[in-house]
């Protein structure tokens, strides 16, 4: 599949920047790092790639909209789309020296009514380390590099393989997250947690993982990853089957069969 302009100009971005954090990865225990809340630290690295990233996109569509972890919103045009942002997914495993974060762009439509925001429309995610690109737009498909993404075709929970994220000091409701693993846990393959929401979801497009949920989130964790495994053909909901535009708080993603599965297993343990 030839990569539509949108995706280009979302792919440069995406590579320019995640040149730099290989460089600054390369060199992690001289980074300097500030502390920005509980247990959520932004690093230099992590201010430039936004920056570079910011940049970019803003040069190549002019009046488009930013939502970004870092900088914030930054309003768009009237009628013009905006972009969702995260520089660096996984930034504890990058200050750590793991390998294995990823940066996340995605492209939202405006309302027609002007009400707010619509769907998200276009998604990549793009891994530095591996130099792979997911990548996904709205009735095209989802894609790493140039080959189709599906989601996992398994249909019995005993089978799979389930990716979660783990609440940590300000971040999640960890007694919710307990109930759900304590329910998922025993009926599953076994549960990984790798600590890179949009990687977690580009892994559940290409079928590496058979489900994903996490609550806590934001939207630019998720907007990308999201896209990507609703044009693999899997289902995006929250934790209580409702699909949103941008799922961000709570995600509750697979193929069909076990989506339900989950979502019954999921849905019961917050209840109790």
């Amino acid at each position: 599949m030839a990569l539509s302009g949108l995706i280009r100009v979302m792919e440069r971005a995406a590579r320019r920047a995640g040149g730099r954090l290989r460089r600054d990865f390369g060199e992690v225990e001289h980074l300097q790092v500030s502390r920005k809340g509980p247990s959520d630290f932004v690093s230099k690295a992590d201010r430039m790639a936004e920056r570079t990233i910011y940049d970019e996109l803003l040069q190549a569509r002019p009046g488009w909209g930013f939502l970004m972890e870092e900088a914030g919103e930054i309003a768009a045009e009237e009628g013009k789309p905006r972009w969702i942002v995260d520089p660096l997914d996984g930034t504890s495993n990058f200050l750590h020296g793991i390998p294995h974060f990823a940066i996340s762009i995605a492209a939202q439509e405006p309302k027609l009514d002007g009400s707010g925001w619509g769907e998200v429309f276009a998604g990549v995610v793009y891994q530095p380390i591996t130099d792979q690109t997911f990548w996904a737009e709205k009735s095209r498909g989802a894609w790493l590099q140039d080959a189709r993404l599906r989601v996992s075709s398994r249909n019995r929970l005993s089978d799979s393989l389930i990716a979660t994220g783990t609440p940590y000091q300000g971040h999640g409701e960890f007694p919710q997250w307990s109930k759900i693993f304590g329910a998922v846990g025993p009926q599953v393959a076994g549960i990984r947690r790798f600590g890179a929401a949009s990687l977690d979801l580009a892994w559940v497009a290409a079928g590496r993982y058979d489900g994903f949920w996490e609550s806590g989130l934001s939207p630019w964790d998720t907007a990308a990853g999201c896209l990507l495994v609703r044009e693999a053909g899997g289902f995006v909901t929250d934790f209580r089957g409702r699909s949103h535009p941008v799922c961000d708080s709570e995600v509750l993603a697979a193929n069909d069969p076990l989506h339900s599965r989950l979502h019954k297993l999921v849905a019961g343990a917050i209840k109790t």
